[in-house]
């Protein structure tokens, strides 16, 4: 399970818990971050970096010592801190000869296809060219309220981590793993080994920790490694500030928490299931039923929708699937209008072709 020397592609997220130290970025542990990535890439080893910190940055800068709240002074902060963070990080990285390069995203990048695909490119060709490319998410633009942020960089890295086709993901936080109880007031809470599945047991176990820079917790961690099971990657929990941890993981060291994957869906699919909803297609249980057994939706089986949405986007299916809708929401109006009267819509052709149905959860057999 811990044998991770044949694997080639690593994303590695390390959180703004692990990066901070008395208010501002610890500097001294982004330089070894940097020389142990550099030490991976010098194995042939293809590595991602997923970064927090640019709030941070921008607090220590301007000497803001409090938790901020405000959306717009987190931008602002995070403008500020982008640039000094990624020299910081290129200045590290320098050291080892090793060069780093930088992507800002948003939830909509990676959920808009025409957008990701061309991101993807870009991404295979940094590390093809044994650059290091360090991801963030683009604070500065990405707020909840427009539908643009990814919530934490927590859901951020295994979004990353599925798009691109990494094997290993390595989340960095400011604890041993996953423990059976809070370690922070039980010392004698177990720490879980190994994680086979995300279930209602190991969801009770998580916490609600975060500091005044972060956003995400033990609950947030939990629930992103929920989306790393559809793409086949192995993650790893463990204690950022371990000595050489990153290096002592990828030899196959028994540190922090294993998650194994279930399944590992296609590269599309997974895009699909990992996209942004753009509306919500209300079917009946005939429908239900067919896109359990991996048929296509017809027009039939919709009585209801919810949502603005062009063709060619992503929307949900019942509750049970997500898929790339090949009518607007406008066409299928007009066809439940028509259904309504007592007619029957001219359109014959699927809704949603059963190649672009992610099921949200495995059928059960």
């Amino acid at each position: 399970m811990r044998d991770f020397s044949k694997v080639k592609r690593i994303v590695i997220k390390v959180g703004t818990n692990v990066l901070s130290k008395d208010g501002m970025v610890d500097t001294v542990l982004l330089g070894d971050i940097a020389r142990q990535i550099s030490s991976l890439v010098q194995q042939g080893r293809q590595v991602i970096l997923v970064t927090s910190g640019a709030i941070g940055m921008g607090a220590g800068a301007l000497g803001i010592g409090h938790k901020v709240t405000s959306v717009k002074q987190r931008q602002a902060l995070a403008a500020v801190g982008q640039g000094i963070l990624m020299h910081a990080y290129q200045m590290a990285f320098k050291q080892y000869d090793q060069q780093a390069g930088q992507v800002l995203l948003t939830d909509m990048i990676l959920s808009h296809r025409k957008y990701y695909v061309n991101l993807k490119n870009a991404v295979e060709t940094m590390l093809a060219m044994k650059i290091v490319p360090i991801v963030n998410e683009n604070d500065c633009v990405s707020i909840e309220e427009i539908g643009l942020a990814f919530g934490d960089n927590d859901r951020l890295s295994v979004l990353v981590a599925s798009k691109i086709d990494a094997e290993l993901l390595i989340m960095l936080t400011d604890v041993a793993g996953l423990f059976e109880e809070n370690p922070r007031k039980n010392m004698s809470a177990r720490l879980v080994d190994v994680v086979y599945g995300i279930t209602d047991e190991i969801e009770a176990m998580a916490g609600k920790a975060g500091s005044h820079l972060g956003t995400g917790g033990m609950k947030s961690k939990i629930a992103a490694i929920r989306l790393a099971a559809d793409a086949g990657c192995r993650v790893v929990l463990a204690d950022g500030r371990q000595k050489d941890v990153i290096l002592a993981i990828t030899n196959g060291e028994k540190i922090g928490t294993l998650f194994m994957p279930k399944r590992r869906l296609s590269n599309r699919k997974r895009w699909i299931l990992n996209s942004l909803s753009q509306g919500q297609l209300k079917i009946d249980e005939g429908a239900i039923q067919a896109i359990k057994n991996r048929r296509s939706l017809l027009a039939a089986g919709i009585v209801g929708i919810e949502g603005d949405f062009k063709a060619g986007e992503v929307v949900e299916i019942g509750n049970i699937a997500k898929g790339v809708c090949d009518a607007s929401s406008n066409d299928l109006n007009k066809m439940l209008i028509i259904k309504a009267a007592g007619g029957k819509p001219e359109r014959r052709k699927a809704i949603v072709h059963a190649n672009n149905i992610a099921l949200i959860v495995e059928k059960k057999m």
